[in-house]
């Protein structure tokens, strides 16, 4: 598939504009952004519970009074 050049991004911005006009192109572009936001969340949790390992770092489980200085 080929890449929209700067030409076609261009034309297609201002059609964007002629539509929906300047006031709600923010409101666009912040649903556009959560709904990103919302997909790789659910892809990076998906991915997470396929592979079956937290991606976040778990916490040292020692008691209190031990050091790891041994």
């Amino acid at each position: 598939m080929p890449v929209p050049g700067p030409m076609e991004l261009i034309l297609l911005l201002v059609i964007v504009l002629i539509i929906f006009g300047p006031g709600k192109l923010p409101d666009i572009g912040n649903a556009v952004g959560k709904g990103i936001r919302e997909f790789r969340k659910a892809s990076s949790d998906l991915e997470e519970s396929v592979r079956g390992e937290p991606k976040r770092p778990v916490k040292d489980e020692r008691p209190a009074g031990e050091t790891s200085d041994r």
